[in-house]
């Protein structure tokens, strides 16, 4: 690697145009947090993508089920409960025994479990944990990662000895956020609480970080990091709000790219032995690709769905790469799972891409980058 980090993406032809702030890459570069010496980049689950380096895959290995088909009580400003509709709906437990048999015939590694929450934020899992505990029984090599919402100590236990192997939840970090956005009449120390109590089981804990959730400005993020800094899970995963369905009369603003680097160097330095992950949502355009290099610059463990261009940068800013080109997202855990092994595709830094960009895309495999199986 030679040059500065600056120089070293404006060399890249994808990310021509991309205006990334020099004195926030500066002072990531300085900061040397970007030294993490391994990244992972995933394809998703649940959207079509192709770029000229990576291509998608289907939704056969870790279909989303939701146990309340496309409804939500809270209907949320930034979501609308729209989130829930492409899922495949289990209304009842019967019908989730059915829904898993089926798409593990189809070939499913495992699932994203989840549905709409009450007017409290509690999604009502009460009846569907004996067949979540008769699923990991039947096909112990299934996974299932769950959204859970609000939880307190004995809900946590429950999802435990029912065998779930992969708690989420968002964690948010300010009142006015939970109150205007969500809808909710709880308080920030609620959204701790249920943190500490998935944290205290067996489970793999995954919170997310939803950046820009009030209205596309950064408000609760900071506390939100504390809040995940003092109870240590498995791995935080970071989204960028996509308020495709936000009322007119309370719009959003795309976050502006440039915090949200500063987000991930904070994020990085707080928590520097913890995986750092990118998730699928973030806002498309060239701001995707401004966030995306500055997720590889601040030293992120794994991004799912790469802007073009993303996966040539990690290397020539000598970060060792991997892909997974098969379906595992963000947003169902797998990539946790994935980050304890030696998964994924390793690109070769001894030829890199070659001045033939323009040919065209590849499918199935990196564009003009020889790979070997890690």
């Amino acid at each position: 690697m030679t040059g500065s980090w600056m120089n070293i993406a404006g060399g890249i032809e994808p990310l021509d145009g991309v205006e990334l702030d020099a004195t926030l890459v500066e002072k990531i570069e300085r900061a040397g947090i970007g030294a993490q010496p391994r990244i992972n980049f995933y394809t998703p689950t649940f959207k079509s993508y192709a770029t000229s380096e990576l291509a998608g895959c289907g939704k056969s290995a870790w279909p989303a089920v939701s146990i309340t088909g496309g409804e939500c009580a809270l209907a949320c400003d930034h979501c609308k409960a729209k989130i829930l509709e492409p899922m495949i709906p289990a209304r009842t437990p019967e019908a989730l025994w059915r829904v898993v048999n089926d798409q593990i015939a189809a070939g499913a590694q495992g699932m994203l479990l989840t549905g709409g929450s009450n007017r409290s934020n509690e999604v009502e899992y009460d009846t569907y944990y004996p067949v979540v505990r008769r699923i990991k029984n039947a096909f112990p090599a299934f996974k299932i990662a769950l959204h859970t919402a609000l939880v307190d100590e004995s809900i946590a236990g429950r999802m435990e000895d029912a065998g779930i192997d992969a708690a989420m939840m968002d964690v948010i970090g300010a009142q006015d956020t939970i109150s205007q956005v969500y809808h909710l009449k709880r308080s920030v120390a609620d959204f701790e609480r249920s943190l500490e109590c998935l944290a205290a089981t067996s489970m793999k804990v995954v919170p997310h970080i939803v950046i820009g959730l009030h209205y596309g400005r950064l408000l609760g993020e900071w506390e939100a990091l504390e809040i995940v800094a003092r109870h240590q899970p498995s791995a935080l995963v970071l989204v960028v709000v996509m308020p495709f369905y936000a009322p007119a009369q309370r719009p959003f603003i795309t976050p502006d790219a440039r915090q949200v680097g500063q987000f991930f160097m904070n994020a990085r330095r707080r928590l520097p032995d913890m995986p750092l992950l990118l998730g699928c949502a973030r806002p498309p355009g060239r701001v995707k690709s401004e966030i995306d290099s500055y997720a590889v610059m601040a030293g992120l463990n794994g991004i799912a769905h790469p802007a073009d261009g993303v996966v040539e940068l990690a290397v020539r800013l000598g970060r060792d790469v991997r892909v997974t080109p098969a379906c595992c997202s963000i947003a169902v855990g797998d990539e946790v799972m994935a980050l304890e092994r030696d998964s994924g595709m390793r690109v070769d830094l001894q030829d890199l891409i070659t001045a033939e960009r323009a040919r065209p895309r590849a499918t199935g495999k990196l564009a003009g980058i020889p790979i070997v199986t890690g």
